[in-house]
């Protein structure tokens, strides 16, 4: 179905008008015959692999499409010697390279010198994050276009083509919304669930997609980036106490299939990051939450997640805690291995005595509030202050002692 509706040319291609409407660079790439690499990055079903052929088709370009997921690179260096002849012979060669960050570094690598020659124009396709998943000589030679979810006014275009194709399926409108909906976005996905819904029935209802227990597909993946771009979300609408957003995106995990404990780990460390001692309760609720959610599991734990979040939330916010540690580190990285003053070192033999080990130090226990004036840092770190309590919860009270 995806390959009988496919467009030719970019009138036909549906969505991402930032990529390929009036004044934009890959329009006047192709008017211009002035093509170069270029990696598009964008989710599932929207249009990557659609747009390379549509590239090839405009340009009269001799196109190769190579599988990251299948190919070897010895595949690889067999198409780019015979693009590189090509070249010779004055044709360019586009070649389409799908999911691109499937290859590794040294694969990745083979590119480079028939990209730098010209001999070939590379068109990379990517679900994953270009700055994490494609090295960097690549992208600084390639244009990076981002290709976003398809609407749902995209995805309409998109399902009236198809039902040109299925000659006979009716949809009626309660169930046309629903399956639209349900694509999230990915004009694969509703075109395969179309033809498996046409295979049932040819008037498509709402009952139709109860039999086939359809429901909305959430963009996710536990190991990519949306995984990390939710998390994000969720650690700072936290932050900024908006215990509704916090909830959100929690259960946008959690109903996308996430590891309840991963989230309760990360509740734990904003507890001590975003909150520490402004609110010491905040890490005894987070840790409960840990030990609860691993003992009573899904789905119940949901509520007891969203019970750390939302106290999370509300808690008074200091990162002073956390300052402190990244203030030592970076002394630590600077200064290295500072000697323990002798005054606080313990003497536990005669000749440690003699070298002065703990010589003058003042047990605190021996003075009036069991507080002392002594210095415990190296010498050349003297005076820090490193952890600088807020104004906020317990840590106002810090302040005035």
């Amino acid at each position: 179905m995806a390959h009988q509706i496919r467009p030719k040319t970019l009138a036909g291609f549906v969505g991402q008008k930032h990529l390929v409407g009036p004044g934009s660079w890959l329009k006047k790439a192709i008017e211009r015959d002035q093509l170069t690499s270029m990696i598009l990055f964008g989710p599932p079903g929207s249009g990557k692999t659609t747009l390379a052929y549509i590239v090839a088709q405009a340009t009269r370009t001799r196109f190769v499409k190579i599988s990251a997921v299948l190919g070897t690179v010895k595949e690889l260096k067999v198409e780019l010697a015979a693009a590189e002849q090509a070249s010779r012979l004055g044709q360019r060669t586009i070649v389409f390279i799908d999911e691109i960050h499937r290859f590794n570094k040294a694969q990745q690598d083979v590119l480079l010198p028939y990209i730098e020659s010209g001999a070939v124009v590379l068109i990379g396709a990517t679900t994953e994050n270009p700055s994490f998943e494609v090295i960097a000589p690549l992208t600084s030679r390639a244009k990076v276009l981002t290709l976003n979810r398809l609407e749902i006014e995209d995805l309409e275009q998109v399902l009236d083509r198809a039902l040109l194709e299925l000659k006979g399926v009716k949809i009626d409108s309660q169930a046309r919304r629903e399956i639209l909906e349900a694509a999230g976005g990915d004009a694969r996905i509703l075109l395969n669930l179309l033809e498996d819904l046409a295979a049932l029935e040819k008037k498509i209802t709402k009952k139709t997609l109860e039999r086939a227990k359809v429901s909305k597909i959430l963009k996710y993946d536990k190991g990519g980036e949306e995984h990390y771009n939710i998390i994000s979300a969720l650690h700072k609408s936290m932050r900024d106490s908006d215990p509704d957003a916090a909830v959100y995106w929690l259960m946008r995990m959690l109903e996308a299939g996430d590891d309840p404990l991963y989230i309760a780990r990360r509740l734990i460390r904003f507890a001590s990051e975003d909150i520490g001692i402004a609110d010491p309760h905040a890490l005894l609720v987070a840790t409960a939450a840990y030990e609860a959610s691993h003992f009573i599991g899904l789905p119940e734990c949901d509520v007891i997640l969203a019970q750390a979040a939302i106290h999370l939330c509300l808690a008074p916010k200091s990162n002073a805690c956390y300052k402190a540690v990244l203030g030592v580190r970076a002394d630590i990285k600077r200064f290295g291995n500072l000697d323990v003053p002798l005054h606080i070192r313990n003497a536990p033999t005669r000749l440690m005595k003699e070298w002065g080990y703990g010589k003058g130090y003042k047990y605190a226990h021996n003075f009036k509030g069991a507080k002392v004036e002594q210095e415990h840092l190296p010498a050349k770190l003297k005076g820090r202050k490193y952890y600088q309590p807020t104004d906020r919860g317990l840590e106002r009270r810090i302040n005035k002692n």
